[in-house]
């Protein structure tokens, strides 16, 4: 859809003026390519419209940049569609706060459940979590597992006690051990029935959640519509987490969710690591459709990551020209804790879905590179000039690699190690810090 989106708006650009013609060509493709991506088709109908009326009007095709007005408008509309503003979870102001994650089976609440805890822990909360999903085999085992990995404790009691007092119980735990925030992992079916809407009711009247989040998987297409509205009437969902939106799905159904229900999207899986999941920034995710890049996040993620103090001695190593290979694997690591490469440089603008294409990102050379790093003792590492021939076919058969793998990895290492040095001098009289993250390539 982005791709798509984006070559529409690049035909527009190359006019030097726009007739009413021109805008309704333009959206007539616009809707073509929503609705390919699954879009709602009512959401599209009058998406176009509210456009249409916009972008035909004086100050467009009067303007110095028609062109840009349109897009500006495209943009405004599209985060419009995606819920205006964000919309933040909503916390008890006398905790626990209880969040009750619903859902069908496969739409990931499980795994949800654990990234959900692990973002709010991060945020300072002390977050329980509830295994109350006691028909499928192994959710129990699978919750517990996950709370072992992030070190957050799950309270279960077995698949033989009933859900409804086991959310109680969970809740009357949390009160007593001074736990903050209650995460209920319910369990799905293969499809709505009354059964489990009749025993989500009774959990949602026992405990009286803050929040009743419906977890849709964006792979689902237009099922997901159907679901989202289902929930809705029968719960009353405070809102929507919308997963695997990193995957290839069109995708356009769970971003219509909005529209049809009035609910918003409050967080987004982007990732099947426990700290893949932020919050849903409408404006962000519009700019990033639109391939304008979505800055923001990428500083959010870059403070969340790196470390002030490694940062300012980066820089002195730098300056010092003392940047060795310790150095160079530490910013690998940094750098890959930020996500995977290919989301971060769609965050960049003008390297959206055109800006990448030709572009390789094999995550599996990183890995390599670590691999070579990590063959080589303390004192190679420090001092990468002790590298002679038959060291480098030693680190080669340590890392599974071969030597020309480590004699190209040290070309480059002694190369970017140059460029690094020139940049820092020049930078020497300034306040700006030295470039994060060097790596070759």
């Amino acid at each position: 859809m982005s791709e798509k989106l984006q070559n529409v708006f690049r035909k527009l650009r190359g006019k030097g003026t726009l007739s009413e013609q021109d805008v309704n060509d333009a959206l007539r493709e616009v809707r073509l390519v929503l609705l390919e991506a699954d879009v709602n088709f009512r959401v599209v109908k009058d998406f176009v419209a509210r456009v249409r009326e916009r972008a035909v009007g004086q100050e467009v095709l009067q303007s110095l940049s028609p062109a840009q007005q349109v897009i500006k408008i495209v943009n405004e509309e599209l985060t419009e569609l995606l819920g205006g503003t964000e919309a933040g979870l909503k916390f008890a102001s006398k905790p626990p706060t209880v969040i009750m994650l619903v859902g069908l089976h496969g739409s990931g609440k499980t795994t949800t459940a654990a990234k959900l805890a692990n973002l709010v822990k991060k945020q300072g909360r002390k977050p329980l979590l509830v295994a109350a999903d006691i028909y499928r085999p192994a959710a129990i085992k699978q919750l517990q597992v996950l709370g072992e990995q992030l070190g957050i404790p799950v309270f279960a009691l077995g698949d033989k006690q009933d859900p409804v007092s086991i959310a109680k119980a969970a809740v009357s735990s949390a009160e007593s051990s001074s736990q903050d925030v209650v995460i209920l992992d319910t369990a799905g079916r293969l499809h709505i029935d009354e059964e489990l809407m009749a025993e989500l009711r009774r959990i949602r009247e026992a405990v009286s959640p803050e929040e009743i989040l419906l977890i849709v998987d964006a792979m689902t297409g237009q099922d997901a519509i159907n679901v989202a509205e289902q929930f809705n009437a029968a719960l009353e969902v405070t809102g929507f987490v919308v997963t695997k939106l990193d995957g290839d799905a069109r995708g356009g159904a769970a971003l219509s969710i909005k529209a049809v229900t009035g609910k918003p999207i409050k967080l987004a899986g982007v990732g099947e690591k426990l700290d893949a999941l932020e919050q849903f920034h409408p404006e962000r995710m519009a700019s990033r459709i639109l391939g304008m890049g979505d800055v923001l996040s990428l500083i959010e993620k870059a403070e969340a990551t790196l470390d002030e103090q490694q940062a300012k001695e980066l820089e002195r190593k730098l300056r010092e020209n003392k940047f060795d290979f310790e150095d160079y694997l530490d910013q690998l690591q940094q750098m890959r804790k930020m996500g995977p490469l290919d989301q971060l440089l769609g965050m960049i603008p003008g390297l959206g879905a055109k800006g990448l294409q030709g572009i390789e990102i094999d995550e599996s050379q990183i890995g390599k590179v670590e691999a070579i790093i990590r063959s080589m003792t303390k004192e190679e590492r420090r001092r990468p000039e002790m590298l002679n021939g038959s060291r480098r076919r030693r680190i080669a058969a340590g890392s599974g690699t071969s030597v020309q793998d480590v004699n190209r990895l040290i070309n480059q290492f002694e190369q970017m190690r140059k460029t690094l040095r020139g940049l820092a001098d020049m930078e020497q009289g300034g306040r700006r810090r030295a470039p994060g993250f060097p790596f070759p390539g």
